[in-house]
């Protein structure tokens, strides 16, 4: 058995591999940013992605919004019909092509914005709290590093690997024998 503390390089159990844990991690922190999306502010997590997104970068294109929120283009557009639903988003189509529509928050969209960004950025420095700055500068390099082979992972064998069907599930389980 590998020793516990190279455990992530060797994995022998599901809780030693890197992906899993990062996924309970998120989904034990990020159930704090869900609570105050849904509870607080009436959005769902999706639609906090697509805000902050537009919050950060101004108008975009909802093709460019999708990649950058890396959200496929389905459910970046049912996001950002909630969104200018609830009169957070405002959605411009483009002349000659009704299909291209830039979007840009609503000055109710950057309010609530700016009323949850500095929620989520406690949860983050609570989250932190434990490492000291230069372990938290460190954790920041390795997630660099660690996007930059997932990145060059996908384009690289990403044609390769079968498209995701969620709704066939696993059906399509061939046997290992």
């Amino acid at each position: 058995m590998a020793p516990a503390t190279n455990r992530l390089a060797h994995p022998s159990a599901l809780d030693d591999l890197l992906l899993y844990r990062t996924n309970r991690l998120l989904g034990v922190a990020g159930g704090m940013v869900t609570r105050l999306c849904e509870g607080r502010f009436g959005i769902t997590r999706r639609e906090w992605r697509v805000l902050a997104q537009l919050a950060h970068e101004g108008g975009l294109l909802s093709s460019q919004l999708a990649e950058r929120a890396q959200l496929d283009r389905a459910r970046t557009s049912r996001a950002v019909t909630s969104l200018v639903a609830k009169g957070l988003v405002h959605r411009q189509t483009q002349p000659g092509d009704r299909r291209q529509a830039m979007l840009a928050l609503t000055p109710a969209g950057t309010a609530l914005h700016g009323a949850m960004f500095p929620l989520v950025c406690d949860i983050n420095r609570e989250l932190l709290a434990l490492l000291d700055e230069a372990q938290v500068a460190q954790l920041d390099r390795m997630l660099d590093v660690l996007q930059q082979r997932a990145d060059a992972l996908v384009a690289q064998a990403g044609a390769a690997l079968p498209r995701a069907d969620r709704r066939r599930g696993g059906r399509s389980v061939r046997s290992m024998g």
